[in-house]
C-alpha cells in the first residue's frame, strides 16, 4: 500500500506544483474527514489550479518590472486640482483592455501619472493579463543598441507582445529620429490590438518636439489617439508640496569631541 509520501512524490513527479507540505496536509484531513475518491480529486485540483495561478501570477510579474509604488488606497485623492476619479475607477474595470483602446495619463510631474498607470499595470496582472511597464527612454535604449535586424525584431516582442504596455514619461528627455520610428513601429503593431497607457507631461502637438526630425510623429499620434481615454491631471507636485510643508531644520551639526576631552 502507498505511503502518502509516496504519492505526493508521484504527483511531484507529474508535474503537481504544489507544495508538498500542503498536499501532505490535504491527504491528512481528506483521509480523517472519510472523504470519498471524488472529493479527494476534487480537493487536488483545486488546490493545484491555486498553484498554478500563484505561479503563473509570479512569472507575469517579474516580466512586468512594475516594480514598488503607492497603492491606490494610499492614494491622495484630493492633492489634484482636477483629476476625474470616476473615469480612473472605469479603467481599472480594464473594458478598454478588451478591446484595444489606449490611456493617455498627462501632467506635469510628481502628480501621480505613474503611480496611476502601475495599478493599472497590478490590476491587469491579478486579471491574468501580460504586462509591461518601462520608462519611454528605457525601452528606446534598450531597442537601439540591438545591433542586427533580427535581433531588433526579437527585442521589439517584448514591447508589441503584452496585453497592456504602459510607457512612461514621455517628453522628458529628447529623442532622436530613429527613436521616433521605433515608437511609431510599437504603436502601429499594438494598434487595435493591445492597449498601452501613455503618461506624459505634452500635449498631443507637442510630442513632435520630443522626437527631433522623426516623419512619422502625425501618424503615430493619429494612431493612439483613435481610441484613447485621456485623463488630465491638473496639480502642484505632490513630492516638492510635501517637502515644502516640512520644518526646516536650523540645528547645526554636532561637533564631534576632541581627543581626549
Amino acid at each position: 500500500m502507498s505511503t502518502p509520501l509516496d504519492v505526493i512524490e508521484r504527483l511531484r513527479a507529474l508535474g503537481f506544483r504544489a507544495a508538498p507540505e500542503a498536499l501532505r496536509a490535504l491527504l491528512d484531513t481528506s483521509t480523517k474527514s472519510r472523504c470519498s475518491p471524488t472529493e479527494v480529486c476534487e480537493k487536488l485540483v483545486e488546490m493545484e489550479r491555486r498553484a498554478r495561478d500563484a505561479a503563473n501570477l509570479d512569472r507575469r510579474s517579474r516580466t512586468a518590472t512594475l516594480g514598488s509604488f503607492t497603492p491606490l488606497d494610499r492614494f491622495d485623492w484630493n492633492h489634484p486640482r482636477k483629476l476625474d476619479k470616476p473615469l480612473y475607477e472605469q479603467l481599472l474595470t480594464l473594458d478598454f483592455l478588451e478591446h484595444g483602446h489606449n490611456v493617455l495619463l498627462r501632467g506635469p510631474s510628481g502628480v501621480g501619472k505613474t503611480t496611476l498607470a502601475q495599478n493599472l499595470g497590478l490590476t491587469a496582472l491579478q486579471l491574468g493579463y501580460s504586462v509591461r511597464f518601462t520608462t519611454l527612454a528605457a525601452a528606446l535604449a534598450d531597442l537601439l543598441k540591438q545591433e542586427s535586424v533580427p535581433a531588433l525584431e526579437r527585442r521589439m516582442r517584448r514591447y508589441t507582445r503584452p496585453d497592456l504596455l504602459i510607457l512612461d514619461e514621455l517628453g522628458y528627455l529628447p529623442c532622436d529620429s530613429r527613436s521616433g520610428d521605433l515608437l511609431y513601429n510599437i504603436i502601429s503593431q499594438r494598434h487595435e490590438k493591445r492597449s498601452t497607457v501613455v503618461s506624459t507631461n505634452l500635449p498631443f502637438k507637442q510630442w513632435g518636439t520630443v522626437f527631433s526630425g522623426a516623419a512619422c510623429v502625425a501618424a503615430l499620434v493619429d494612431r493612439f489617439v483613435q481610441h484613447c481615454h485621456v485623463l488630465d491631471i491638473e496639480a502642484d507636485s505632490w513630492r516638492q508640496t510635501h517637502l515644502s510643508s516640512l520644518p526646516p531644520s536650523n540645528a547645526s551639526p554636532r561637533k564631534k569631541p576632541r581627543k581626549g576631552s
